[in-house]
C-alpha cells in the first residue's frame, strides 16, 4: 500500500467518492454541493476522467488528502500526474482506486482475481452507480458522476467512513436536476 490515513482517535475517516467530473466537458464546474462534499471529507477518492488540470487543482488545493488516478478520457498532462492504479490504506482498509473494471457481466469475480489485496475497489469509467460485493469479500464502489448523468436519473457521487477496518455509512447522494 502507497500509505496509511486514519482518523483521529474515536472518529472515523470520512470519504468522498467521486468519478467521471468531465470538466469542462459535461459541466463548466463542478457543483458547489459537491464541493462542500470535498471540504467535509477527510480524503477525496477520485476514479478518473477529469478532462482538466484546473479540476485536479482545485481538489488538490481542496482536499485534506486527495488520491485520485487517470481515466480513458485524461490527456497526457493528467497521466503525468496520476497513476493508473492508486491503492492506499485508510481506516484500517486496503483501498484501490482505477478508472476502468470491463464489463458489468463478470466483474465481481474479475475484479476479484484483479486485485485480491485490496478489500474496497473504487472504479469508474460507466456512470453507472455500483456498490456490490465480490467472492471473497471485495467490495466494488462505482460513484457515479457529478456532471453527466448518461442513461442514469440522476448525477451521483457516495460517501461513506471507515473506523477500525469497517466500512460503513455508504451513502449514494443524488444532485439537483439541472
Amino acid at each position: 500500500m502507497a500509505h496509511e490515513v486514519t482518523g483521529a482517535p474515536g472518529r472515523p475517516v470520512r470519504l468522498l467518492l467521486v468519478s467521471d467530473t468531465h470538466v469542462p466537458l459535461r459541466a463548466r464546474r463542478l457543483p458547489e454541493e459537491l464541493l462542500r462534499e470535498v471540504d467535509a471529507a477527510d480524503v477525496v477518492l477520485h476514479a478518473g476522467d477529469w478532462v482538466d488540470l484546473a479540476t485536479l487543482d482545485l481538489l488538490e488545493e481542496r482536499a485534506r488528502h486527495l488520491v485520485g488516478v487517470h481515466g480513458n478520457n485524461d490527456g497526457p498532462e493528467l497521466r503525468a500526474r496520476l497513476p493508473e492504479v492508486a491503492r492506499v490504506t485508510l481506516g484500517g482498509l486496503r483501498f484501490g482506486v482505477v478508472h476502468e473494471t470491463g464489463p458489468a457481466r463478470g466483474r465481481e469475480q474479475r475484479c476479484a482475481a484483479l486485485h485480491p489485496d485490496l478489500d474496497v475497489l473504487v472504479f469508474g469509467h460507466s456512470h453507472i452507480p455500483w456498490d456490490t460485493e465480490a467472492p471473497g469479500g471485495l467490495r466494488l464502489l462505482n460513484p457515479g458522476s457529478p456532471t453527466d448523468r448518461r442513461r442514469q436519473p440522476y448525477c451521483t457521487y457516495m460517501t461513506c467512513a471507515v473506523a477500525d477496518g469497517t466500512l460503513a455509512e455508504v451513502v449514494l447522494h443524488r444532485l439537483p436536476r439541472r
